[in-house]
């Protein structure tokens, strides 16, 4: 009986001997589904990036997964390498609403889509971006036409008309009781309207430590730290001249972000790490309404804000220009390094299964 179970026992060392043998490594590249729970993860996880790192214009979230790759890693790991379609949301990237609850913009609302193509390394279970290559660009406004000819179409951001509407909706909105005088900080969004000659504009603002009623030179006032205001603003031309002006603006403070603990000694510059599983919003969403004052209105918000105004002739706020890219896979020798060696062999052929495209992955909203 005891021989027996020594026999045993060194068999099984021999197999695991056997598993564990450099001459059978696992295969260094795979090509998994467009929709796999991991890939899925690992594009979550990219979006986030995106939105923790571009600094103007508005938060993404994920459409598509078009193409998907994955590299073993030295010594654990593996790295996602893919390319995501995102489109833009109502949330600007400064709003603490959470991305669940951020509505996405409609297509007769001139969507515009991202493009991103990320290195995502998963270690532990977690998900971190290693480097992110985007772009973004509005739909084509004859697209926009097909299918609502009347709709508002998105206006260069320094059009002298958006820009003379933005001012206006900021001193209209200064002109009510508040503490504190606003600047001027981003034009986020402008639509000229075919029906009536009115402008539509998405901005963003800092209140600084003057009063509103004392300000002789806005350049002397300094803005306070931490808070801004997302305003919506419309300026409509009247028939026989002048003009009406509505003005409304919510207010945010900024929290500052603590990094999380990076696997392998990664730095954490890089961006956060991201659970396998989808994270469950913290508090309830933060509702859009009208205007309201600084004091206990004030809600949280990431601590990003843009250096000074950003004027573009472009209509909106291009990722490319924008989003903060981490450090490079090629860049990273060594480490991430593939898994060089035979693949070990399979069962012999079979019969030919029919091709099932894997990629690229389901529409979550629509096709730009």
């Amino acid at each position: 009986m005891r021989s027996l179970v020594a026999f045993i026992c060194l068999a099984q060392l021999l197999s695991w001997a056997a598993a564990r043998s450099p001459g059978v490594p696992v295969a260094p590249v795979r090509d998994p589904d467009c929709d796999d729970l991991d890939v899925e993860q690992a594009a979550l996880a990219a979006v986030q990036y995106v939105n923790n790192n571009h600094k103007h214009g508005y938060k993404y979230t994920l459409n598509q997964v078009d193409k998907a790759r994955v590299y073993q890693r030295r010594p654990t790991g593996e790295v996602y390498v893919l390319e995501i379609d995102l489109v833009e949301t109502c949330c600007h990237v400064l709003d603490p609403t959470p991305l669940e609850n951020c509505t996405v913009r409609q297509l007769t609302e001139h969507a515009v889509e991202g493009d991103c193509d990320v290195s995502v390394l998963k270690v532990d279970n977690q998900f971190m971006v290693l480097n992110a290559k985007c772009e973004s660009s509005p739909d084509s406004a004859e697209d926009v036409r097909k299918i609502c000819p009347n709709c508002p179409l998105l206006a260069p951001l320094n059009d002298t008309k958006v820009v003379h509407a933005v001012e206006a909706a900021l001193t209209a909105f200064n002109a009510q009781k508040h503490n504190n005088y606003f600047k001027l900080q981003e034009i986020s969004r402008a639509q000229f309207s075919p029906l009536q000659s009115s402008v539509y504009t998405e901005f963003v603002t800092v209140p600084t430590d003057c009063k509103p009623i004392d300000v002789i030179d806005p350049a002397a006032c300094n803005p306070l730290p931490n808070q801004h205001g997302f305003c919506k603003g419309t300026l409509t031309e009247k028939v026989g001249g002048g003009e009406d002006v509505v003005a409304t603006c919510t207010v945010f403070v900024a929290v500052p972000a603590v990094p999380a603990p990076q696997p392998d000694g990664i730095e954490s510059s890089l961006g956060p790490a991201v659970p396998a599983e989808p994270a469950v919003p913290a508090g309830p969403p933060v509702a859009a309404g009208p205007a309201v004052a600084l004091g206990p209105l004030l809600v949280d918000a990431p601590a990003v804000l843009p250096a000074k105004p950003i004027l573009t002739h472009l209509p909106h706020h291009d990722l490319r220009h924008s989003i903060v890219g981490g450090s490079s896979f090629e860049s990273a020798s060594g480490e991430y390094g593939l898994n060089a060696g035979p693949v070990a062999p399979g069962p012999g052929p079979g019969p030919a299964a029919p091709a099932i495209p894997l990629c690229p992955g389901r529409i979550r909203h629509f096709k730009i």
